[in-house]
């Protein structure tokens, strides 16, 4: 059997949103002993509940995600001291490309 609870929400202008939704039997018979053990309304028990499980979504259990850098080392015959000259010499050639590029 499937529990239905409404949730009535005031809103801009005094209006009210009605929200349904349908829990399975067993966690609707949890959140009602909570409520009763806590002494606070159902609706309190839900909207802490859904706000710890959304919280635990967004701030997440994962680790943040990393990336290990490798060092690989230049190739053969790269001078690292001239690192500064080669990419100049790219940004000339890139420029001289676009110059000569025909416009569309």
């Amino acid at each position: 059997m499937l529990w239905f609870f409404d949730i009535t929400h005031g809103g801009y202008n005094d209006v009210i949103m009605r929200t349904t939704l349908t829990i399975d039997d067993d966690l609707a018979n949890s959140l009602k002993e909570q409520a009763r053990q806590r002494k606070v309304p159902l609706r309190q028990v839900v909207n802490d509940a859904l706000r710890r499980g959304l919280e635990q979504e967004t701030n997440g259990d994962k680790p943040p995600y990393r990336v290990r850098s490798l060092n690989l080392g230049l190739r053969p015959g790269i001078d690292e001291t001239n690192l500064r000259h080669i990419d100049e010499e790219m940004h000339d050639k890139e420029l001289i490309e676009r110059f000569h590029r025909p416009k569309q």
